[in-house]
């Protein structure tokens, strides 16, 4: 009898136990639009500060952009048709890209990415924009680009970008501003002619006319959007944008970002196993 009754008090105490679980899982579920997404709102962003290690929001691949600029990729849709003038038109055509609708085979390319050349500056904002780390104090905001392990200055001095270009630079004269407590506007000159640097793997030509405006804006604490127009009168009739509020999330701090070069050697032996095989002579 004895037994009997502690074996009861133990299915009455089991019982228990389950009901109080069951009701704290309840309990705990929170409706939706309440507790649940209080607790996933981003912290607010700090004033005039985008500096961290910054990725794609929707994927490392996001900011390769083989196929051309993210917002106008070269697919030959009209819609994503670009503005040029007739020298932009007949410069483009003289570019024998990898990527693109109009792509060549790999033994008849002249981008001068593949010749190991620094791409240079829009191009870094339009190539490979993988983990990217920015540092920044009162004068200067410092971009550093995983690819090539290359780096841009942003002035933040005060000073506007040289009306005179001293000389021409692979990534230009940069200067930005704080248009609002998250908001950071910079402006872009004196980058390298249509020769030596393209606008992005697909050959889109730019010329030594060209200013890029970069609205690098912080939505929250964790989240940034980069914005990039193109203006440029020798080469297009009209500005436009090649990245349309480009999501970026934050990473870890202690983040280790990988090297990621062009490498001579590589180069040579992919034109030894490529370049032969798809056009029979000898590539350059």
């Amino acid at each position: 009898m004895l037994n009997r009754f502690v074996d009861l008090i133990f299915v009455l105490l089991a019982g228990l136990t389950l009901s109080s679980v069951a009701f704290t899982q309840t309990a705990r579920r929170p409706p939706s639009g309440t507790v649940k997404d209080q607790t996933t709102v981003p912290a607010p962003a700090p004033r005039h500060d985008i500096s961290g290690t910054w990725e794609p929001a929707n994927g490392r691949g996001d900011g390769v952009q083989a196929g051309g600029v993210k917002a106008m990729p070269n697919d030959g849709k009209p819609e994503h048709e670009l503005p040029y003038t007739p020298h932009g038109l007949a410069t483009y055509k003289s570019h024998k890209a990898l990527e693109g609708k109009d792509a060549v085979r790999p033994a008849y390319y002249n981008d001068p990415r593949n010749f190991c050349e620094p791409i240079g500056f829009p191009r870094a904002d339009h190539y490979n924009l993988r983990q990217t780390q920015i540092l920044q104090n009162e004068f200067k905001v410092v971009i550093l680009y995983e690819y090539a392990q290359t780096w841009r200055v942003i002035w933040t001095d005060g000073r506007e970008v040289p009306k005179e270009i001293p000389e021409e630079r692979f990534y230009g004269y940069s200067a930005g501003k704080w248009v609002d407590d998250n908001t950071l506007v910079v402006q872009t000159v004196g980058m390298m002619p249509e020769d030596r640097v393209w606008l992005d793997s697909t050959g889109r030509p730019i010329s030594d006319a060209l200013r890029v405006e970069e609205r690098w804006h912080r939505v929250n604490h964790d989240r940034l959007e980069l914005t990039v127009t193109i203006n440029d009168p020798k080469m297009y009739t009209r500005q436009w944008v090649s990245l349309d509020k480009f999501p970026m999330k934050l990473a870890d701090p202690h983040t280790d970002v990988p090297e990621m070069y062009c490498s001579p050697s590589e180069l040579e032996k992919y034109n030894k196993l490529f370049g032969n095989g798809a056009s029979g002579i000898e590539p350059r």
